[in-house]
């Protein structure tokens, strides 16, 4: 059976993408990347914000219309049609299935059902097939969330936070980098709370220790770290362990004591710039990178100046800013939206224009570096490779390094490149012989 599948969302939701296609793929199944050839197609959907709901939906209707051709079956998967089952079943009878988080654990049972095929009812056991870049993989530790963030409708969608068995995460990592995986990037909706739910005890540095012990890591990074929850261990964790990048991703949300609370986030402005200072003085190299809200409600316009002299102080590397979106079920729905929407761009604006700033500032710093950079792709316009360097993630964000070399590199080498000078949010080098 010829079978498409669509990912919407972030890289936690791309895991559970690719624990589905390793059942569809042991199963026999053909992966189609062309949707019209495709039997059957299942959409995994991202419910998070408005934004993303929009998104999943057009999908889902841009989708259906191909039952006018060869489609036969239309599945849909995810945060969406977890958050909203009841209502999407009424509304969306296009759709031949819709399947919540929970049910995952029957998935192969419930797709062998519905497509009258056997699928393997082993998800999440059966080996990931990834979907990306051979080089690098995402390593989910934990899914859900306790932080119960007054504008997050996570927990609804996730339900509590649930760390995955140490051994497991070992015995995946070794297996992705026995599939030459070089890169493996730590996710969660906490990722420094791993193992918290398990024993009471923060289990991320003896997590980190371990991973990069194994032989054949190159790079491991992690993302979304709380800032009330970066102890001194795991700074010098991070500092001692030499595959571990020194890459900081503490979404801080705002830059005032009083919206934080509204906000139900631990953790205050002051402890923000401690832990920002702390790691700069213990890792000068070290990449901070941060998300902010805008135009919470009550937000005034002195407590957004507090933001703007937050980002000032504390000079991330790479920052996202969002305005803020009311989400139904959440304790902020029941908050007035009071910040006109002009406020809100107007805000954002200056949020954006003051990091492109600092970011730039910190970029042309780095001119005359030489790091390793991990080569993505060759761009035949402008004859350079593309690559990332620790500076870098690899969601799309922050940016890349684009470089010339006299010798022929594949996508996965790693290089030493001279950074000659900054553009945008990239840097621009050279092979470094």
């Amino acid at each position: 059976m010829k079978i498409g599948v669509i990912s919407l969302g972030c890289a936690k939701n791309l895991v559970d993408t690719e624990n589905l296609l390793g059942i569809l793929n042991a199963s026999g199944m053909e992966i189609v990347t062309d949707y019209d050839e495709a039997d059957a197609i299942i959409i995994n959907t991202c419910g998070f914000i408005e934004s993303a709901k929009v998104e999943a939906i057009n999908t889902i209707l841009s989708t259906a219309d191909l039952k006018e051709n060869n489609l036969r079956k239309l599945i849909v998967m995810g945060c969406l049609s977890t958050r909203y089952k009841p209502q999407l079943e009424e509304e969306m009878p296009e759709v031949d299935r819709f399947i919540s988080i929970s049910e995952y654990k029957n998935l192969g049972a419930i797709l062998s059902e519905e497509l009258g095929v056997r699928i393997i009812n082993d998800y999440g056991k059966t080996p990931r097939l990834l979907s990306g870049k051979p080089w690098m993989a995402y390593l989910r530790i934990a899914d859900g969330c306790d932080n119960r963030c007054s504008y997050c409708a996570i927990p609804l969608i996730r339900g509590d936070m649930h760390s995955v068995n140490e051994d497991e995460l070992i015995a995946e990592a070794k297996r992705l980098i026995g599939s030459g995986v070089k890169e493996l990037n730590l996710i969660a909706q906490d990722s420094s709370r791993y193992g918290y739910d398990l024993d009471g005890q923060l289990h991320l540095s003896p997590l980190l220790k371990k991973l990069n012990a194994l032989e054949g890591v190159k790079w491991i990074r992690v993302l979304y770290l709380y800032p009330d929850e970066i102890p001194d261990d795991l700074i010098e964790t991070m500092k001692s362990c030499e595959h571990v990048l020194p890459y900081f991703d503490i979404p801080v949300q705002h830059g005032n004591n009083r919206i934080l609370k509204e906000m139900h986030r631990r953790g205050s402005r002051e402890l923000i710039i401690e832990r920002c200072a702390r790691i700069r003085n213990e890792l000068p190299q070290a990449v901070l990178r941060t998300t902010l809200i805008t135009g919470f409600p009550t937000e005034t316009e002195e407590e957004h100046q507090d933001t703007l002299s937050l980002i000032s102080e504390c000079r991330f590397d790479h920052l996202g800013a969002f305005t803020y979106s009311s989400e139904e079920d959440t304790p902020a729905y029941e908050m007035e939206d009071d910040v006109p929407e002009e406020v809100k761009q107007r805000r954002l604006s200056e949020i954006m224009a003051l990091q492109a700033e600092i970011s730039a500032e910190l970029l042309n710093e780095r001119v005359g570096q030489i790091d390793e950079v991990m080569v993505e792709s060759y761009d035949d316009l402008s004859d350079m490779y593309v690559g990332r360097s620790a500076l870098f993630a690899p969601d799309g964000v922050d940016g890349c390094v684009r470089f010339r070399a006299s010798k022929n590199l594949k996508p996965g080498d790693f290089a030493c490149v001279k950074y000659t000078r900054a553009a945008g949010h990239n840097l621009i080098g050279v092979l470094s012989e």
